[in-house]
């Protein structure tokens, strides 16, 4: 194995991770910003007023996501598997 290779695999890593990662914290932090401006608006200072709304938002998220970020996973793993033989050479 090569540092070409190895390189190769980091960077189709981390791509993927960001991929799968992006829809979820794009959803809690566009959530938190309308919360955080309702809040500023009305003067109200509760921590945990944002839990409930980011974890609703979360798992919505999760759903309609869910199955995109499964098939990207589950790409990168079977190429990752099906390739496993060259990169022992």
């Amino acid at each position: 194995m090569n540092e070409a290779i190895v390189i190769g695999l980091m960077k189709e890593s981390l791509t993927v991770a960001l991929l799968i990662g992006a829809p979820i914290l794009g959803v809690s932090l566009v959530i938190g910003v309308v919360v955080s401006v309702i809040q500023a608006v009305t003067q109200v200072n509760e921590m945990t007023l944002t839990f409930v709304p980011k974890l609703l938002g979360i798992f919505v998220a999760m759903l309609v996501f869910g199955p995109w970020m499964m098939q990207t996973l589950l790409g990168f793993s079977a190429g990752l598997f099906a390739n496993m033989g060259a990169y022992g050479r």
